[in-house]
């Protein structure tokens, strides 16, 4: 007699670079759960940084051989496409890509299907070029935006056909959603919200000591790069005489630290365990997010805190946090901006409970739900 017992799906993740850890790998690490035997193919890997994969079959490209890459995979940038398309996955019958940059332009045959969870269109490549001009080619570095220039040319013609390789694309947020449909001129599924570890926040036992001595402080935790316009929260809290407290590092740390200009208001703080960091939430006035997020996940992370979000408009954000009940929106990217925003939310009364309930919405149960109903 025929076996017709329904055979186990063979599958494989794929992501731009395994270096480090943030948003994009609480994704993979939920997948990872659900797919406990999938391997992760990705462009340079660094076990270093990467240490939530330890025991993982991490599987990267013949760029890994390339000296110094591991934790500089930005300069690749060009030879990104030859890694991802040189994979084979025909030993698969589905294939999830997570990625913003070249991950999605893998190559399946028809057996194959293809589903990307797209965190948004290269910013570098179609978003967000004017900024990156800006923030990375200042002063007389502007002489080499026209190499830049040339080689957008061939990055904007590869990424508009890699685009279109996915049989189904997912985004993160009705902001990416958008930019699919203006960049990459195709329809998506819906939008599922990436998984926020929201018990985390509400179950820990934390001191009920603040970790600083003023009844008043704000919070930015992000990575410290030139969009995530963290300068503006500086200039406003200094003008305002408010603390603000700020968690990670980055390439634009430097350029911060001469804009706070060693203020008695301005406190760097570096990285934080998740135990202190959940402290840090629960015990601060808010959270500022004056960048332009695709979706940050730690504005969900303060909320399920019970603490109150102020964040830009038009960022990925703005459609989680609610004016009024969970935060506050700015308006502008600019020290006025932030200023009103943090006159608003000392204007508002906000309540704890309420703010979590609210942020339940976005746990890892949730999208593990979501995610096995869309696939």
């Amino acid at each position: 007699m025929k076996n017709t017992t329904p055979q186990p799906l063979h599958v494989a993740l794929v992501y731009d670079r395994v270096n480090t850890f943030g948003g994009a790998e609480r994704v993979l690490r939920n997948l990872h759960e659900l797919y406990p035997h999938a391997p992760l193919y990705t462009s340079v890997y660094d076990l270093a940084g990467a240490a939530w994969t330890k025991g993982w079959d991490v599987r990267p490209s013949f760029l890994q051989r390339v000296p110094f890459v591991r934790t500089r995979h930005q300069w690749l940038a060009l030879f990104m496409p030859l890694a991802f398309e040189s994979f084979d996955f025909s030993a698969f019958d589905l294939v999830i890509s997570v990625s913003s940059e070249a991950a999605k332009g893998i190559i399946t045959k028809p057996g194959t299907r293809h589903v990307c969870y797209l965190l948004t269109p290269t910013r570098y490549v179609w978003s967000h070029v004017h900024q990156y001009e800006r923030d990375y080619f200042p002063g007389v570095l502007k002489i080499f935006l026209p190499v830049y220039r040339f080689f957008l040319r061939y990055l904007r013609a590869w990424d508009s056909i890699a685009a279109q390789r996915p049989d189904l694309i997912i985004p993160i947020s009705q902001t990416v959603k958008q930019r699919v449909e203006k960049y990459y001129k195709r329809k998506t599924a819906n939008v599922i919200y990436p998984p926020v570890a929201t018990h985390l926040f509400e179950s820990r036992t934390i001191s009920s000591t603040s970790p600083f001595p003023w009844k008043q402080w704000y919070l930015c935790v992000s990575r410290l790069v030139p969009y995530k316009r963290i300068d503006t929260a500086i200039r406003a809290c200094m003008l305002m005489k408010r603390h603000l407290v700020i968690v990670g590092k980055g390439n634009d740390e430097q350029r911060l630290r001469k804009i706070a200009g060693g203020s008695d208001y301005i406190h760097f703080v570096g990285y934080l365990t998740d135990d202190e960091l959940v402290g840090y939430y629960q015990h601060c006035s808010a959270l500022l997010l004056p960048g332009e997020e695709d979706f940050g996940i730690v504005a969900v992370e303060a909320m399920a805190a019970g603490i109150p979000v102020a964040t830009y408009v038009k960022s990925g954000n703005a459609e989680v946090v609610i004016p009024g009940k969970t935060g506050v929106h700015i308006q502008t990217q600019t020290t006025q901006g932030v200023q009103e925003a943090i006159q608003m939310l000392e204007k508002t009364q906000f309540t704890k409970q309420v703010i979590r309930e609210y942020a339940k919405q976005y746990s890892e149960a949730v999208f593990k739900r979501a995610w096995e109903e869309q696939i």
